[in-house]
């Protein structure tokens, strides 16, 4: 029987769990209602009033929100308190100038991090470990989260954020960290950097990792947890729901399992709208069951994966998901950071460049590389290098602001992105993120 930060909830009998999502969905749907008129609306619209929702499986009756929804009610149209009662925002990159920006009450966070607690105890986690967390701070939700639980664990918490991976690895040994948190390809670069220093996988005192935000195959964790010597577990979690730890993988290592006494879960067809039965690919829905701030009912995350609920030999309970195995959008994560096509977009418009490029995405040295070929007109075209060099500086310097991560801008000749039927193949990626 594995350990569990919380086994009255994490190993609690089914019929245990649905009685908790039905009290939680019916109360969360009058919060909603009576606090948040922007979905207020989006009910009235779909004829739904709270009275109609008894328990989750009335839970399809209700109206789904997308990333436009929230794009729409920027910065307050979804805040389900009073302003005052919000202790804390969290934010993504913005998708074209408007980002996602959620708020949390204190029992907000509270849940959270309980939620992220699991996650480390699942790992091996306890109060004798040396978490070492390596996520971004500030806006993004890595850092904040997995900080606050490993607090709630009772490890020695050590903030390193991410990058100066010399002081990483100095910590890192110096303290005897015994846990890492942090993206997959990151864990895979500090390896490398140990390797470089002379440093063997028994020298340092790392026994598991907690790595997330974005996609990794099973040769990558097989990779890490060689060149590491640790047991690699995977964490899912977005901004809008809270952050990491919407689930997260036990010592099985096969699927994540969801909090589901916090988060329920759907999945649907992504074209219809229709939800699919357990075991059925598709987009996967979440509500959130308790949040107070920022209550987000049935919303689109658009990751395709597979809900699961064979029993599961670490004991617990909750609904497993797969990896994520793409997107029903045209959304890339690179390096954890959401890109879309359009924000690239946004940025060439606004330089004054025509909307004519391709973006091509690799991973080398276990590193997400970006690089966007800019076709420019003839008129715009020079054969002077040191023009076009200054030109693509500029660009990438536009695309950072715009994309919060540094491209490699490439300015190529008229007419050299090839054509697909008269279109232009905008994504190019070639990561090979599945196995």
């Amino acid at each position: 029987m594995g350990r569990y930060y919380q086994p009255e909830i994490e190993t609690a009998p089914r019929e245990r769990i649905l009685e908790i999502q039905n009290e939680k969905i019916v109360k969360q749907v009058r919060h909603v209602y009576e606090n948040v008129p922007y979905y207020r609306h989006l009910m009235e619209e779909k004829g739904v009033t709270p009275d109609d929702i008894k328990g989750v499986e009335d839970i399809k009756k209700l109206p789904f929100l997308s990333k436009a929804d929230l794009r729409d009610a920027y910065p307050y149209g979804l805040l389900g308190t009073d302003l005052k009662n919000c202790v804390r925002i969290q934010s993504t990159s913005g998708t074209t100038g408007r980002r996602v920006v959620a708020f949390y009450t204190q029992k907000d966070i509270e849940l959270w991090e309980d939620c992220c607690a699991r996650a480390i105890v699942a790992a091996g986690g306890t109060d004798e470990d040396v978490c070492q967390v390596c996520y971004g701070y500030g806006l993004f939700t890595g850092g904040p989260g997995l900080n606050g639980g490993s607090h709630k664990v009772g490890c020695l918490t050590l903030p390193m954020s991410s990058g100066n991976t010399d002081r990483q690895i100095q910590f890192m040994m110096d303290l005897g960290a015994t846990i890492l948190c942090c993206t997959p390809s990151y864990a895979a670069y500090i390896g490398e950097s140990l390797a470089e220093k002379g440093y063997k996988p028994e020298d340092n005192k790392l026994k598991a990792g907690i790595f997330g935000a974005e996609p990794w195959t099973e040769e990558m964790r097989r990779n890490i947890e060689k060149s590491l010597g640790i047991k690699a577990y995977d964490i899912y979690g977005l901004t809008e729901t809270s952050g990491p730890g919407v689930a997260f993988e036990c010592e099985e290592q096969h699927g994540m399992h969801i909090n589901e006494d916090h988060f329920y879960a759907e999945i649907i067809d992504p074209d219809t709208g229709e939800v699919l039965p357990d075991g059925e690919k598709g987009e996967l829905v979440f509500t959130s069951l308790d949040k107070e701030a920022f209550p987000l009912l049935r919303y689109r995350t658009r990751d395709i994966c597979v809900l699961h609920r064979e029993k599961c030999s670490c004991g617990r309970t909750h609904v497993k998901m797969s990896k994520p195995m793409g997107r029903s959008d045209d959304m890339l994560i690179i390096r954890g950071v959401n890109v879309f096509p359009s924000q690239i977009e946004t940025v060439l418009l606004n330089e004054g460049y025509t909307p004519n490029y391709q973006i091509l995405v690799d991973r080398r040295n276990n590193t997400d590389t970006l690089d966007i070929n800019v076709e420019l007109p003839p008129e715009q075209f020079s054969d002077i290098v040191s023009e076009n060099q200054a030109k693509e500086r500029a660009l990438e310097a536009a695309m950072r602001n715009m994309l919060g991560i540094g491209p490699k801008v490439h300015l190529v000749g008229p007419k050299s992105i090839v054509r697909s039927e008269g279109k232009a193949v905008r994504v190019i990626d070639n990561r090979k993120l599945h196995d």
